[in-house]
């Protein structure tokens, strides 16, 4: 008796996950928050304090969902290229409207915001000078260099008091330094991987 032959799956197209999903919904949330954040901000010209608290508390959901999103997104398969590209702009625009923000409201040393975001943009633009090269993975100092910025600003937001004025100097200044450090660090290892790995001629633009 003659089988049937199964079929041949080989050729199929790759299924690839749908842009619809819980991570991606993460992100977008994480983005729409960035306004109500600010407004909340800079209601009042940073004086009100019910509104400053209410600040902190969306700044924290919204850094949580930057936590989230990406964890779900590999234990669930959904990596998609939206998210890929969405995630660290929804990073960056909350963190960046917040330091902007305390720079404004003539809280934060507008030094320390320059620092921070030109060290975020430049580490953004190696990712895309080694990509053809390969991926440089996140390292325990830029782990904690993200930690202690969130730390940070969220003491920045919150309206304090006596010593913890200084406390949140002190966590500011260490997330300074973090973040200059990662960042030369980063630079070595964007230097070294290209050196390291040649570009096929074929891919070579």
């Amino acid at each position: 008796m003659i089988r049937p032959a199964l079929p041949d799956h080989v050729g199929d197209p790759v299924s690839s996950p749908s842009v619809v999903n819980v991570p991606n919904g993460l992100t977008v949330l994480r983005l729409l928050l960035v306004p109500v954040f600010a407004w909340l901000l800079l209601r009042d010209g940073g004086d009100d304090s019910a509104s400053r608290v209410w600040a902190a508390v969306v700044f924290v959901v919204a850094g949580a969902t930057d936590f989230v999103d990406g964890e779900l997104a590999r234990r669930q398969g959904q990596v998609t290229t939206f998210g890929k590209v969405a995630d660290p702009i929804a990073d960056k625009a909350l963190t960046g409207t917040a330091l902007v923000g305390l720079s404004y409201l003539g809280e934060l040393p507008w030094w320390v915001t320059i620092v921070i975001l030109a060290r975020e943009v430049g580490v953004t633009l190696l990712r895309f000078w080694v990509i053809r090269h390969g991926v440089i993975p996140a390292s325990r100092g830029g782990k904690a260099k993200t930690v202690a910025q969130m730390v940070a600003i969220l003491m920045y937001l919150l309206p304090l008091t006596g010593w913890l004025v200084t406390a949140r100097e002190i966590v500011m200044g260490v997330a300074v330094l973090l973040t200059i450090g990662t960042g030369i660090d980063y630079i070595a290892r964007a230097r070294a991987l290209r050196r390291r790995i040649p570009v096929p001629a074929d891919t070579e633009a």
